[in-house]
């Protein structure tokens, strides 16, 4: 009923930034310096990706660069204590690479990145090969729709079909994208179903009804 949801090629960056495994320390630091980002993936082959180097990664180095006692280090896992003696990508990176399909919805690439705790995810395509990166910025783009069209949604794809006239009498405004149902309806039941899919349109902030039941004339 409700229009096709962006997917995450739609948002994502598709000139990417890379490295292979054996990059080494300082021109990673410099990548991701021209580059401004945070994380890079790390390929091999033809584009496979296999790990990912975060700042996260190379900040070991210098967390550890002083010998800290014992006592710290038993409250970094082994993994991480290794990587401050880290030298390339193949090192330093996290593996497996936490991705995500170039034709996933934002709403899985948004639990993913929760679940994870990531800010940013190399996107792949169909066969595996790095084709973007997508991150949370990238995500909220959808918050940039116009007001117009998010209610032109709203009124063609769901009011249209949920409270169809002459049944029901539905205006729909949208302000700052918060939805807004007004009117007189035939059947009080199908709010709770019109409430949930009109979350759904992207760029929806919140929905709002101000509806009353129309009594049969």
């Amino acid at each position: 009923m409700s229009g096709t949801p962006h997917l995450v090629s739609d948002v994502m960056t598709h000139t990417v930034a890379a490295v292979g495994r054996r990059a080494p320390f300082k021109d990673i630091v410099q990548l991701m310096q021209e580059w401004q980002i945070s994380a890079l993936p790390v390929i091999e082959g033809q584009g496979r990706v296999v790990g990912v180097v975060s700042e996260a990664d190379l900040l070991t180095k210098e967390e550890l660069r002083d010998g800290p006692d014992a006592a710290y280090l038993q409250l970094r896992q082994p993994v991480d204590v290794a990587k401050a003696d880290a030298l390339s990508a193949g090192d330093l990176m996290s593996s497996p690479a936490v991705t995500i399909r170039a034709d996933a919805t934002l709403a899985e690439a948004s639990r993913t990145m929760a679940q994870e705790g990531v800010k940013r995810l190399p996107v792949v395509d169909q066969v595996g090969l790095l084709a973007g990166v997508v991150s949370r910025a990238d995500l909220l783009k959808v918050f940039l729709r116009g007001d117009d069209k998010i209610a032109e949604e709203v009124r063609h794809e769901i009011v249209s079909h949920l409270f169809p006239p002459p049944a029901s009498v539905i205006e729909v405004e949208v302000h700052d994208g918060v939805a807004t149902l007004t009117g007189r309806i035939h059947d009080t039941s199908l709010v709770p179903i019109a409430a949930r899919l009109v979350r759904s349109v992207e760029g929806v902030v919140d929905v709002q009804f101000d509806l009353a039941r129309k009594t049969a004339q």
